[in-house]
């Protein structure tokens, strides 16, 4: 596997990616990008110039993974979106890989911390279906993966929750934040 760049002005390469999204978000818990033409939009966007765009690509050419990276804050926080892996080559440590690039590429453009947000909109968490208010850093610190939520991958990474927004994706359906500092304070 190698872990590269993503090519830009590639209409294959961009059509290649786009289908990656909705294939492994089809047979996950969300469907953010249901058709070809979200995630070719999705990928567009990803290739703008201030943003980071690696991807990682198998011994035969193919995509197996790709991640992305948007410049928050003056540059001293990048949102981690997406990160994407090949349905069938998942558990293979293609998303281990690429979190820790981006985190370098992060480190390397002067940024200090990386962020991201994960959905539960299927219950998979003990944060969703429930009333979060008032007391939503009990639910946090009590937080259970019922059923594969992608926030544990994250903590082996390093990542910590630093938060939650209640009902973002309607009433019992939070979104988790969590966070890691990739460079040590200047």
């Amino acid at each position: 596997m190698n872990l590269s760049d993503f090519p830009k002005d590639d209409a294959s390469t961009i059509n290649q990616a786009a289908r990656l999204l909705v294939d492994a978000f089809r047979e996950n818990w969300l469907r953010a990008w249901p058709t070809m033409e979200d995630a070719r939009q999705e990928v567009i966007d990803a290739l703008a110039p201030e943003r980071i765009l690696r991807v990682a690509v198998d011994d035969d050419g193919r995509i197996v993974g790709w991640v992305g990276a948007i410049p928050e804050y003056d540059g001293h926080a990048w949102e981690l979106h997406p990160l994407v892996v090949a349905p069938g080559r998942q558990r293979q440590g293609i998303g281990r890989a690429l979190v820790a690039d981006i985190e370098a590429q992060v480190a390397a453009r002067g940024g200090t911390t990386i962020y991201l947000g994960s959905d539960d909109e299927s219950g998979m968490t003990t944060l969703a279906n429930v009333e979060l208010y008032p007391d939503v850093w009990q639910h946090i610190a009590s937080i259970r993966n019922l059923r594969g939520h992608p926030y544990e991958f994250y903590q082996k990474m390093g990542f910590v929750i630093v938060g939650v927004i209640p009902d973002a994706n309607g009433w019992g359906k939070p979104d988790i934040w969590m966070a890691k500092r990739v460079r040590p304070p200047a």
